[in-house]
């Protein structure tokens, strides 16, 4: 299943620490936890969506309410919680492993159906949420070359851009490599 997690954060001051945390530490206990298989982390390229992205894998929704989750990767947000705004977590269908977005390449989310993805010639996969907030009921997420990017200026509303902020960590037996800045 597709586990994200989406905010926006509302101090400058703190901000880069806060990425430090999230994106050195953070997502590496996540990633330890058992039944997630992949992490990564985004920002927003497009307005009118929480600046923030994290799209995980995992085995379901009982993960995330066990006790190693707990007390490896949920929460442990006190000393920014504050600061954290528009903040929306939801449980998606099990579509297989999140694609992971390398350097080149941007994320596509739109819940507008898989058209508008489609006649930029992206190949949308269609996500259903099952738990959790249940908004966007439905979601088409695809990966995009940033060599298309000029294409984002031209974009319908509802179609949101990221950029990774994180190599896509995975538990596959492999020792998960440092995110890139």
């Amino acid at each position: 299943m597709i586990y994200t997690v989406e905010c926006s954060f509302a101090d400058p001051k703190s901000e880069a620490e806060w990425n430090d945390f999230y994106s050195l530490e953070k997502l590496f206990a996540l990633i330890s936890v058992t039944g997630f298989h992949t992490s990564e982390r985004f920002k927003a390229l497009s307005d009118g969506c929480p600046f923030y992205l994290a799209i995980h894998t995992i085995d379901g929704l009982d993960i995330l309410t066990g006790e190693e989750y707990r007390q490896k990767g949920g929460g442990n947000f006190a000393r920014w919680q504050q600061y954290i705004t528009d903040w929306h977590r939801n449980l998606y269908s099990d579509v297989g492993l999140a694609p992971a977005a390398g350097a080149d390449e941007l994320l596509v989310l739109c819940a507008n159906g898989p058209e508008p993805l489609t006649q930029i010639g992206l190949i949308p996969l269609a996500m259903h949420s099952l738990a959790l907030e249940k908004f966007t009921q439905r979601r088409w997420l695809a990966k995009m070359s940033r060599r298309n990017a000029p294409l984002t200026k031209h974009l319908r509303q509802g179609i949101y851009i990221y950029s990774p902020l994180t190599e896509q960590l995975t538990s596959f037996g492999s020792t998960p490599t440092e995110p890139t800045k």
